[in-house]
């Protein structure tokens, strides 16, 4: 390895997130970005996540100049509406039965801010997720059990939403999380900062 590698840093406030990149045993930091997540008029949810990704990134800049920032951002989107988080047990039931039987698909937004060089590097990960038919008894004890209010789509597949679906198709599961893992490491490479160094 040539030379002292940069710091990377999180910009975000997700556990989820946080724990996925525990997963390349590198050492970050975490600032969690102040960004207003809104959706502007016309903007899809592809357009959405990644500028909320780089938005995320850049917004910590200043507070890390030399770093590798890490931006990413996620909602569910089915029968052309962008579907975020639910906040609660009301919304997060309205949103799995109007889901259920049907296939939802999961934009997960990426941005790798070399804060030192202004480099930014972006993509959006896309799954597509198949739920089984689902019954308001059976859409209440998941939410009782799992209470997954902060994840987009009231779905939290690493755990017990996974009980909720019939199929996902995609090419890197971590992006299910909220952090695809595959795609950061080819940036992060591209930046000379390799996970297996």
């Amino acid at each position: 390895m040539g030379g002292a590698r940069k710091s990377l840093v999180l910009a975000s406030g997700s556990r989820y997130r946080r724990e996925l990149l525990t997963r390349l045993a590198v050492p970050f930091d975490v600032i969690v970005p102040h960004v207003c997540e809104t959706s502007q008029p016309g903007e899809g949810p592809y357009e959405l996540t990644r500028r909320l990704a780089i938005d995320k990134a850049q917004a910590v800049a200043s507070q890390a100049p030399h770093s590798l920032i890490i931006g990413s951002d996620q909602v569910a989107e089915y029968d052309g509406e962008i579907v975020g988080k639910p906040g609660g047990f009301e919304e997060a039931h309205r949103q799995l039965r109007r889901i259920s039987g049907k296939t939802a698909r999961l934009y997960t937004g990426l941005a790798l801010l070399n804060a030192e060089t202004g480099r930014i590097q972006v993509e959006v990960a896309l799954f597509h997720i198949t739920f089984r038919t689902l019954s308001d008894e059976r859409i209440a004890s998941y939410l009782r059990k799992e209470q997954p209010y902060d994840c987009a789509g009231s779905v939290k597949s690493e755990g017990l939403g996974i009980a909720l679906l019939e199929r996902f198709e995609g090419d890197d599961p971590t992006t299910l999380v909220g952090l695809p893992l595959i795609r950061l490491t080819t940036m992060l490479e591209n930046e000379g900062f390799p996970v297996l160094a």
